[in-house]
């Protein structure tokens, strides 16, 4: 998932007998693993969170498209093109998507485009950071479309019905998008030693940004409790990070590339490697705003917006039009 520090409103979560007879009767649907739908009753902090959290997905969706679709004019073979060109097909679609699945919480789409264009609604740190090569398409695939697939597959049971099943088809794409990176990586690794040059040193650069996708250690993430408590989220940072590098690091090795991490081991005790921690300071700036492309990648946004501004007003002219045709017919008559 593209969604990093979601607010909820709460830095702790209260028991039954500190809620009110609607709160405990809308926990108790939860803790029984049934779907909350659009017109049902909410907690307006559920509700919020969602907003925040579908919304920076969303985001992180349509954002994501600029870092790849800037090789599309570059890729090396027709099929290699034909293929991202699909790729940044799906993430538009995703985006829509998402962004149909916040407007049932009665938020507007304008209203989720204002936020980004303000800066007061965040997307995916990791857009933040440029693709120097064709090997960077290659680790963008394998390394964040994966770290992506380990958290949105358990949304698939989020507690949100629209979010739920706009997850589903989302999640077979994403599986689409991470075998394609795979496969470039493979091509390059098993290509001139420039080209497994390239391929290791595209891989030393998105390895730390990709396990930050997460978000902060659970320690620093005061918010994630009452998201796990509504099911909105269903896992914590740490355990999906984890579950990323345990699935990952047998992939580098069979591409013959070395994760850059001196400390990493397998660790017998707890099934698992041990791992280090990214530099949680750089996180924090590139969060802020302060990443090698933040503004580079909000200014396309905005620019984008700005630019099809014409057409969005010709499609609503067009559907005032439409709308006013019946009650014209009537008065004719």
């Amino acid at each position: 998932m593209y969604a990093q520090l979601v607010k909820t409103d709460s830095t702790h979560v209260r028991g039954l007998d500190e809620m009110s007879a609607e709160e405990r009767a809308f926990q108790e649907r939860i803790d029984r693993g049934e779907k909350i739908e659009p017109k049902e009753w909410m907690p307006e902090g559920y509700r919020k969170t969602l907003i925040r959290q579908i919304g920076q997905h969303a985001h992180s969706e349509i954002v994501g498209q600029l870092p790849e679709g800037n090789w599309i004019t570059r890729a090396p073979t027709l099929e290699r093109k034909t293929i991202l060109l699909a790729k940044v097909q799906d993430e538009a679609g995703h985006g829509l998507y998402l962004y149909c699945a916040a407007e049932t919480l009665g938020v507007s789409r304008d209203e989720l485009m204002e936020l980004l264009h303000a800066g007061k609604m965040k997307y995916s740190s990791i857009f933040n950071y440029p693709t120097l090569t064709w090997a960077d398409m290659g680790a963008v695939g394998w390394l964040v479309d994966g770290a992506a697939i380990m958290n949105q597959v358990p949304l698939q049971r989020t507690s949100y019905g629209p979010y739920s099943r706009a997850m589903i088809r989302i999640c077979k794409e994403e599986s689409f998008h991470q075998r394609q990176g795979y496969d470039i990586m493979m091509t390059m690794a098993r290509g001139t030693p420039a080209q497994k040059h390239m391929a290791q040193d595209a891989l030393n650069r998105f390895w730390y940004p990709a396990l930050m996708m997460f978000g902060p250690s659970d320690k620093d993430s005061v918010h994630s409790a009452q998201s796990m408590a509504w099911k909105i989220k269903m896992n914590t940072n740490d355990e999906l990070r984890q579950k990323f590098v345990d699935q990952t690091v047998p992939q580098a090795e069979h591409l013959g590339l070395t994760v850059p991490d001196e400390n990493l081991r397998w660790n017998e005790e707890k099934g698992g490697y041990d791992f280090s921690e990214p530099d949680w300071s750089e996180f924090f700036e590139v969060i802020a705003g302060n990443g090698p492309c933040n503004r580079e990648r909000l200014g396309a946004r905005v620019k984008a917006w700005e630019d099809g501004a014409w057409f969005r007003d010709g499609l609503k002219a067009h559907a005032d039009k439409a709308a006013r045709r019946p009650a014209m017919a009537i008065a004719a008559e």
